[in-house]
């Protein structure tokens, strides 16, 4: 009796992740085969048929007449900068709250983490403020700056909090073995703490690379849109009459970020995993 209600359980799941995949890879897979139909296919097939022939023709004219390829760069761009700024501050800083003595760093540790809890919404017009007076309005550098703003305080947070469960006799071998601070952050910390990092700029990256809000507000010339808000202007400009190009913008948008995700995902899930179990 056990062991069939073991096997019936065991059936469930599969069917159960079954479905999940399919609910999860389906969308997937229809923007793909809707960004290679004719404009007829659209009118007279369901949504559900598959291409009669593959029409690449779709991605060179969302490439070029719908600008995508500015937008692409435009948002690789910023979300590498960001990026770059984000790890930059937060790597040392986690290392400084948890490794280093100073009177203020439970202070600073607070004053990051309240970061996370201020709505980004209530930031747009003070920031816009700030942004006008320095001339970063309609700039690119004016959203790297956001973003990497944004993005500090949950990867303090979680940087930190993965260095407390960090093993202080390798930090005491190698000070012991005459390594000064940098030295200890650069040869032991940062190497062991690969994974972490992998994850928090993956989380990060889905985080800019998505953006719609501050792109939309900070940003309003066409050269200069990310590839969110250049989805919408393409749209608008092709309306009904061009899905197959429209479809294409949106696989161009969203495949890279399919494809960053499945090659790091042991690293997302391993980082993330990592310090919640102290051994």
């Amino acid at each position: 009796m056990k062991s069939r209600r073991i096997r019936i359980s065991s059936i469930v799941l599969k069917v159960f992740l079954a479905v999940l995949i399919v609910v999860e890879i389906y969308p997937i897979f229809w923007i793909l085969t809707s960004s290679l139909k004719t404009q007829s296919e659209f009118v007279t097939q369901p949504s559900y048929t598959l291409p009669s022939s593959f029409q690449y023709e779709n991605y060179v004219d969302a490439w070029t007449a719908g600008k995508m390829g500015v937008y692409f760069k435009n948002t690789i761009i910023t979300t590498a900068g960001a990026l770059l700024l984000t790890i930059a501050v937060a790597l040392p800083a986690g290392f400084a709250i948890t490794f280093m003595r100073w009177k203020l760093k439970n202070a600073a540790l607070t004053f990051i983490i309240t970061g996370m809890m201020i709505p980004v919404q209530a930031t747009l017009i003070p920031i816009f403020l700030v942004y006008k007076e320095l001339g970063l309005i309609n700039t690119l550098t004016g959203l790297t700056l956001v973003y990497a703003a944004t993005n500090v305080p949950l990867a303090v947070f979680l940087l930190s909090t993965y260095m407390k469960q960090f093993p202080m006799e390798l930090v005491e071998a190698a000070i012991v073995d005459g390594c000064g601070i940098y030295q200890t952050f650069a040869r032991i910390i940062v190497p062991v703490s690969t994974n972490l990092i992998v994850a928090v700029l993956t989380l990060e990256f889905f985080y800019s690379w998505n953006d719609l809000m501050f792109s939309m507000t900070f940003n309003s010339k066409a050269d200069l849109k990310t590839i969110q808000t250049g989805l919408l202007s393409f749209v608008g400009q092709y309306g009904q009459r061009q899905w197959g190009p429209t479809f294409a913008s949106i696989a161009i948008s969203v495949i890279p970020t399919a494809i960053l995700y499945m090659m790091l995902s042991k690293m997302v899930i391993t980082g993330m995993t990592a310090g919640a179990i102290k051994g």
